[in-house]
């Protein structure tokens, strides 16, 4: 029994079949965590869809932005822009199934391995949180995908504001400050006030502003974390920290990485993948 990451695939269903290929995956053995942003940008997000819910338990998915926005355009919530390419799912004659699927993935998920925890998110954490903090906090929004409340929420989710966490948040304030840290999050403050503007890659940081998970003093510090969103910091590899966005929609790679007996033991395996879209166009 082997244990991956995968990083954002972004529609290219290709990919992820020749990347699981390229693993030798085995859906009766192994367990493959998707880092989200399972769907938009490239050619075929409905095949990524179906795809992870034929395996089941086998390939276990959290959700990114995109994928939350596919959950938005579906309920009238936010037009699909130029770029998006969700027709695969919203014209699919399983729509509703597809749809009810990603309303059931959650934001963050931990696995345990050898007595050590692996917490998984899609962007980031803010530095007050921690593991416990985050897997709750992640529950919250689940919570809501799966309520009749649905609706009102993706209305209310675009926004970046408020711009840091607070204990006494609630509503829809405290939602839209969750699901920006663990979809969106690339830079910080040291407080932890969060940065939506800046994309570069963690060594061009803006003025007063860091990579989240350089933040001195961040509570998910020493715990091995494994994330996407990225794809301009692209394969980051630390003791404690996997960055696993490696530009597939754009012509790079889709990566995975296989844990050995350990957390520590690691192998990245990645395929090229045919570039979907020109960054930045």
């Amino acid at each position: 029994m082997a244990i991956y990451c995968i990083g954002d695939i972004q529609g290219c269903d290709s990919a992820l079949g020749r990347l699981l290929d390229t693993i030798g995956f085995s859906a009766s053995r192994d367990t493959v965590y998707l880092l989200g942003d399972l769907v938009n940008r490239g050619p075929d997000s409905a095949a990524v869809l179906r795809r992870s819910m034929r395996h089941g338990d086998a390939i276990r998915c959290l959700l990114g932005n995109h994928d939350l926005h596919l959950l938005a355009a579906a309920a009238g919530a936010r037009k699909p822009s130029r770029r998006d390419t969700l027709a695969s799912v919203l014209d699919a004659p399983d729509r509703e199934a597809l749809l009810a699927w990603v309303r059931q993935q959650p934001l963050a998920r931990a696995h345990t391995h050898a007595g050590q925890t692996l917490l998984m998110v899609h962007a980031g954490v803010l530095p007050a949180w921690s593991v416990a903090d985050t897997l709750a906090y992640a529950d919250e929004v689940q919570a809501v995908l799966l309520s009749p409340e649905l609706p009102a929420f993706l209305q209310a989710m675009y926004g970046n504001t408020p711009d840091r966490w607070s204990d006494p948040l609630t509503g829809t304030d405290r939602l839209r400050v969750i699901v920006n840290a663990l979809t969106r999050l690339r830079f910080c403050s040291a407080d932890g006030v969060m940065d939506f503007e800046s994309t570069e890659s963690a060594s061009a940081a803006p003025p007063g502003l860091m990579p989240w998970f350089d933040v001195p003093g961040r509570r998910t510090a020493g715990t091995v974390m494994a994330f996407g969103h990225w794809s301009t910091l692209g394969w980051l590899n630390r003791s404690d920290l996997l960055g696993l966005d490696t530009g597939c929609v754009w012509g790079g790679c889709l990566s995975a990485v296989r844990f050995g007996s350990t957390l520590a033991e690691r192998e990245l395996l990645q395929v090229h993948c045919e570039q979907a879209q020109q960054p930045g166009g």
